[in-house]
């Protein structure tokens, strides 16, 4: 049974009138499995004073693997490092925000304000790569949660675990929408050099206001496309996603934004459709009576309209682009677009698996 939109729309606490700073969700919606929910009960004798901030925790993971293997048809990589899980950047359509109830965290803000970290990343990836049985794949990063997303920046996570992969000369792809990448240039254009390393970056609006409701702590649109040609500009390959789409709020943009792309050095792009997986739905449409209250109805219709009349469906082939009329239009619009421009629609880049340094090549350099 699909039981992607089988989550019930009431939060264990009520939407906030406004986002908390640097927050995108209102509410924080109880993880699926847990066994007990609670609910904020005022008896008007005291109203305690509302918190206009929400403090980041780290949760350490102590797990031993690194790397995640999937099967799904409609995925363009078999293997796969996530250096976090749960993201400071908020976006609020995120697809990933149901993994967090699998640690029995919410969806809603906990996702966005309790990130959960690997302390020895790097060494199980360098364990990892030194097996003798390890067959060697392109590896991609952040396809889950951003890995250049705030913390990022004092933990140096991702930066560990590229130093792993050049030691290697393993391949590896980059997924991100923060220009906070850039501090690794050294590694990207060296293993990009050797065909070895490609970035995707993600952009979702040019306009800022938008921007600022949408994705509250990622990079603007201009400082993400500064970074794609910042990245071009050093031989990286780019390629843009234009992710996700949204019927009556980004759509408009479409056209602009590949147009920005390819001025910026891209030369292939992808498009996603807006996916809503089990709380994201209720979430998103409290955060449309915020914001769009006057067109929350239609925006809704339209994606129901592309999902065989629910908030998502999981089918593979169908969970990235929609289905029916006006998921089939958004695409020849991009389509038709992309060529226009003179850019490419398959967003992978053939990377070279021949250079991986084996654990008995290793040895030998020393």
């Amino acid at each position: 049974m699909d039981t992607d939109n089988q989550i019930d729309p009431k939060p264990s606490q009520g939407p906030q009138k406004a986002p908390l700073k640097g927050r995108g969700a209102l509410s924080n919606p109880p993880s699926r499995f847990s066994s007990q929910h609670t609910e904020v009960f005022i008896d008007d004798w005291y109203q305690p004073e509302e918190s206009k901030t929400l403090e980041t925790i780290i949760i350490k993971d102590e797990g031993r693997t690194i790397i995640t293997s999937n099967s799904s048809p409609d995925i363009p990589f078999d293997k796969s490092i996530n250096p976090y899980r749960g993201c400071e950047h908020g976006c609020i359509y995120c697809y990933a925000r149901p993994s967090h109830a699998y640690w029995d965290l919410s969806p809603g803000l906990d996702f966005e304000s309790k990130i959960i970290i690997k302390p020895h990343a790097a060494q199980l990836l360098q364990e990892t790569l030194k097996n003798p049985r390890y067959v060697c794949e392109v590896i991609s990063i952040g396809a889950n949660t951003d890995p250049y997303q705030p913390l990022e920046a004092t933990l140096k996570t991702t930066r560990s675990l590229i130093e792993v992969l050049q030691k290697f000369n393993h391949p590896f792809s980059l997924i991100t929408k923060a220009a906070l990448i850039l501090r690794d240039i050294d590694i990207l254009s060296d293993m990009a050099r050797r065909n070895l390393c490609s970035v995707a970056v993600s952009v979702t609006t040019l306009n800022s206001d938008l921007k600022r409701k949408l994705e509250p702590r990622a990079a603007s649109g201009s400082a993400r496309l500064r970074t794609i040609k910042t990245l071009t500009d050093a031989g990286i390959p780019v390629s843009m996603m234009v992710a996700p789409v949204i019927p009556m709020i980004n759509d408009n943009e479409i056209e602009q934004i590949l147009a920005a792309g390819k001025e910026a050095g891209i030369t292939s792009a992808h498009m996603i459709f807006i996916r809503l997986p089990r709380e994201v739905g209720p979430m998103f449409q409290e955060w449309l009576e915020v914001f769009y209250p006057d067109r929350k109805d239609h925006v809704m219709s339209l994606i129901r309209q592309s999902r065989r009349g629910r908030d998502y469906q999981s089918g593979y082939f169908e969970r990235m682009v929609g289905q029916g009329q006006f998921a089939g239009m958004i695409h020849q619009r991009f389509n038709i677009a992309a060529k226009k421009l003179g850019i490419s629609t398959d967003h992978r880049f053939n990377l070279d698996t021949s250079q991986f340094l084996k654990v008995n090549e290793q040895l030998s350099l020393f």
